[in-house]
């Protein structure tokens, strides 16, 4: 039954005032149980993307050119370089789904790190309060961890010569303005910028269906224990 994660802070009421002979979870289970959830999103999450087509296939994240590379783009296409273009974008995305492998275990890391204080603002903060906890606790790491990452990965999917290719060939004609041919910054701030869009994806997902999340013996316990002593 849907619920919102607001509910939650209700059962530690029903912990004082319930008399019943069943398991009744505690405050640490129920900030636990907060983290598993969180757990299973931001897993969900990097799975996702890190499939062939988790990036490419996804409008919401997908990687375009640069904005200074989408003139050349344009005009390249008109000049008949399709697949240079397309080459450029397919391998871009396919770089960040690689890297976005090793995006899982800075969440868990961040997440076994939550104080009670970062669960209860989470509970009782904004519709993106996960998002931007992991926004705030994760940029740094990730960044130190993708762009090596990346960088490798644009090497693997032949990115870097697609992209040299593309800005080669562009600025091979007369009286354009010159694109940088290292993608490679821009890769890494894209593919990370989809990593958190994917997570507030999740997180309104669990927001709107926290009853559904039963997948652990503690989840099961604490949201078994919700749906029995809070009014929907």
């Amino acid at each position: 039954m849907k619920k919102s994660l607001l509910l939650l802070p209700l059962l530690v009421v029903c912990l004082t005032l319930s008399s019943r002979a069943q398991a009744i979870p505690t405050n640490l289970e129920i900030g636990t149980a907060l983290k598993q959830a969180l757990e299973q999103g931001t897993l969900n999450s990097t799975t996702k993307l890190s499939a062939v087509n988790g990036f490419f296939a996804n409008a919401a994240v997908k990687i375009l050119l640069p904005p200074e590379a989408q003139k050349a783009e344009k005009t390249l296409r008109r000049m008949g370089f399709n697949k240079v273009c397309d080459d450029a974008i397919l391998s871009l995305n396919r770089a960040a789904e690689d890297a976005a492998k090793q995006a899982a275990p800075i969440f868990v890391d961040a997440i076994k790190k939550m104080t009670l204080t970062d669960v209860s603002n989470i509970l009782l903060g904004q519709q993106d309060a996960a998002t931007q906890y992991f926004r705030r606790s994760t940029t740094n790491d990730l960044t130190a961890k993708f762009q090596p990452v990346i960088k490798v990965s644009l090497d693997k999917v032949n990115a870097t010569r697609y992209y040299g290719s593309l800005a080669s060939t562009y600025n091979k004609i007369p009286f354009v303005k010159r694109i940088n041919p290292d993608i490679a910054n821009y890769a890494t701030q894209k593919a990370i910028e989809g990593l958190f869009i994917e997570i507030a994806a999740q997180e309104a997902e669990i927001r709107k269906n926290l009853g559904g999340m039963r997948s652990t013996p503690l989840l099961k316990k604490v949201f078994d224990f919700a749906d029995k002593n809070i009014k929907h």
